[in-house]
């Protein structure tokens, strides 16, 4: 039956109303997912696991936010497989749902002292359902952007989603910065807790205006010519297994940098370089507004130039500027603090920005929403360990320089996986989509 058409300046307007409300969910959700990063750096040590002593306490706080990565591949397959099986928009509001659930019940969990092992053991269960939901939350956003958007215009409109991560990185240090001058006493007894309990007034809003979102008009085709796939998971990974392992692969660079650069910098700076803690954020959040603006450029650029060429460039930028970022960090000099972020994050927003719409068109539509999350997700399980492993690289070495080493050595696998990968041919669509409708 065909599809029934709305007004053309209705459906005109449907490309800005989902990247507004994708990019809105998105912004919350890496908000909540952000100001758990930094509580993990700056006080969860000490009231979830105090018995340890400070370098043990900060690696186990860490570790709870590696945790959420290893919920993301589940989530990935569970919502890649109903995503392509029932559409992209109510798992979206299913994902918002969960992990603003999550996170606003951190915000009112006992601690180790009044409960106890309990404590740590429901923080790790609600970290678990943060990764779970995000692992289907990115994925969805990126599609319904890019499949409802011009095809000459893909890079840009998905690169605006993209900024999401900037926009709730920021908002999550403005949070923190907020709380700044609160007393040590008083931020852990209850300070902590503000921006946790912030994301229930966020996540009420996002639900509003998700809710108010079509379908994506791709996956109406595909669905409307019966050529839904019945096992979404297995046609990914016995059709296109290589592409979901060079998609995990090309990750590493920007997820390693990434965390890199926004949780472990922050023990790092304080820790090591005794900078105070507040300058460092500002530092971060200066970096993540030029992102906001940097990552929609290059979005657009790569419409011009080709998104993969793009990719690739960024990441030979994020392997190349560690060797400069930390010398820069560690001058003493408050200009050349902010200014090794911006300039860390000029390569990092070419790759993001180009990322959302290659990662996107690597997958035929029927099984793109499990091809990309699972794909994606894998990738950020291996980099979820970054800000662990700097850690215990800077403990062993006692010098940045093994970081270097790390960020570099992931660019270079990530560039090598990123020439190997190629977006997928509309015109070759139609003849795929009849293989794993059995399956």
């Amino acid at each position: 039956m065909a599809q029934v058409q709305r007004p053309l300046a209705d459906r005109h307007r449907q490309p800005k109303r989902v990247v507004i409300s994708s990019l809105i969910g998105t912004t919350i959700e890496w908000y909540e997912f952000f100001i758990y990063g930094i509580a993990a750096a700056l006080i969860f040590d000490k009231l979830f696991f105090p018995n340890h002593d400070p370098v043990v306490g900060t690696v186990l706080s860490l570790s709870t936010f590696s945790i959420a990565f290893v919920a993301r591949p589940v989530g990935a397959a569970v919502f890649g497989h109903f995503g392509d099986r029932i559409g992209r928009k109510t798992l979206l509001v299913v994902t918002l749902t969960l992990m603003g659930g999550a996170t606003f019940l951190i915000g009112l969990l006992p601690t180790y002292e009044k409960v106890g092992t309990l404590a740590p053991i429901l923080l790790v269960i609600l970290r678990f359902v943060q990764g779970f939901s995000l692992g289907g939350e990115y994925s969805g956003a990126v599609l319904m952007s890019v499949e409802h958007a011009p095809t000459t215009r893909r890079g840009f409109i998905s690169s605006i989603v993209n900024t999401g991560s900037a926009w709730g990185l920021m908002l999550a240090n403005l949070v923190f910065l907020g709380l700044a001058n609160m007393s040590e006493q008083d931020f852990e007894s209850y300070g902590w807790r503000i921006p946790f309990l912030i994301s229930g007034v966020l996540v009420v809003f996002g639900l509003i205006i998700r809710i108010s979102l079509d379908e994506s008009p791709e996956f109406t085709q595909v669905k409307n010519g019966g050529q839904v796939a019945r096992l979404p998971i297995a046609a990914v990974l016995t059709t296109h297994a290589r592409l979901v392992v060079l998609m995990a692969l090309s990750y590493l660079s920007i997820g390693t940098v990434f965390y890199v650069v926004t949780i472990f910098s922050i023990s790092y700076s304080t820790e090591e370089l005794h900078l105070d803690k507040s300058l460092v954020l500002r530092a971060i959040l200066v970096a993540t507004i030029t992102a906001t603006v940097g990552i929609p450029f290059f979005g657009w650029l790569s419409d011009k130039v080709g998104r993969k060429p793009l990719f690739l460039a960024g990441v030979v930028g994020m392997g190349a500027l560690p060797w400069l970022w930390f010398p820069m960090i560690g001058s003493g000099s408050t200009a050349l603090l902010f200014a090794s972020f911006i300039i860390l994050f000029i390569p990092y927003c070419a790759n993001y920005g180009a990322m959302p719409a290659f990662y996107s068109l690597i997958f035929p539509t029927r099984v793109r929403y499990t091809g990309l999350a699972v794909g994606y997700t894998l990738g950020t399980l291996a980099t979820s360990q970054a800000p662990l492993l700097a850690v215990y690289l800077h403990g062993r070495s006692g010098s940045w320089v093994s970081i270097a080493l790390l960020m570099t050595g992931a660019s270079v696998v990530s560039f090598l996986a990123a020439a190997f990968m190629s977006e997928w041919k509309a015109d070759s669509d139609t003849s795929l989509q009849r293989e794993a409708v059995t399956k």
